[in-house]
């Protein structure tokens, strides 16, 4: 992607490397798009702790059951699942304002939990020339200071957020941007996600999807979606490296 002289965005097609195995010419990906939350960062489990710690002061039953159906879903989608739970006259922005209280609280006294083989994998990305773009669900400045807090944020030629598309994950919207704003196929490009609707949206893209589970273990729906399932990024790293 490169800016014209006036000032608009111009998008070029990456020419992916190809090689032969076998008298066969087999494609090698070389662009990889993350998501952040349970990828990148344990903030899954701690948005999850957030939302029952002020579920049970307000007294709200079930939430340990509705949290699950939100994992990878926007503000807007997450929005309608809660309000189809407790109803249209729920307050949903005081409640999510109360669980952003209590999520930034801990982060500002114990830090921001990075996943294990987060800074190996990029550094070993970047030094291997790939292309890398985030798509998350969450909005776009919760993104910004967790990259810039964690010293990871230059790692990422492109990022797309939740609140920059109206339906999120598991609609491809996310991922067809993010590959647009690349300048690559989705077909040649990986994406790395935790969740079932971050697989779904990656897929649906026509992307090819590496799944590392956080809170939900897969299914055979997800066995059938990923291209490969991982214990970490750890493992990643060592799959990616014997792709090249």
């Amino acid at each position: 992607m490169r800016r014209s002289f006036d000032g608009r965005l111009k998008f070029e097609i990456c020419v992916v490397p190809s090689r032969k195995r076998f008298g066969m010419e087999i494609h090698i990906l070389n662009t990889i798009v993350f998501d952040m939350d349970g990828v990148l960062f344990d903030t899954e489990r701690l948005c999850q702790d957030s939302w029952l710690a002020v579920a049970e002061e307000s007294g709200l039953p079930n939430m340990d059951v509705i949290f699950p159906q939100c994992i990878g879903l926007n503000a807007n989608d997450s929005r309608r699942i809660v309000m189809n739970a407790y109803g249209e006259d729920f307050d949903y922005e005081g409640f999510r304002s109360k669980a952003s209280v209590w999520f930034w609280d801990y982060i500002e006294k114990k830090g921001l939990p990075v996943k294990p083989g987060v800074k190996e994998l990029l550094s070993w990305l970047r030094e291997e020339g790939w292309a890398v773009g985030l798509a998350s669900s969450t909005r776009r400045s919760s993104v910004e200071n967790h990259l810039e807090q964690a010293g990871i944020r230059d790692y990422f030629a492109t990022i797309v957020t939740g609140d920059m598309v109206e339906h999120s994950k598991p609609r491809p919207d996310i991922y067809l941007m993010a590959c647009r704003e690349l300048g690559v196929d989705p077909g040649q490009a990986y994406a790395i996600e935790d969740s079932p609707n971050g697989i779904r949206s990656a897929y649906r893209a026509g992307m090819s999807p590496l799944m590392v589970p956080d809170m939900i273990a897969p299914d055979e729906e997800m066995r059938e979606l990923s291209t490969k399932i991982f214990s970490d990024l750890h493992e990643v790293l060592r799959f990616l490296q014997t792709e090249v």
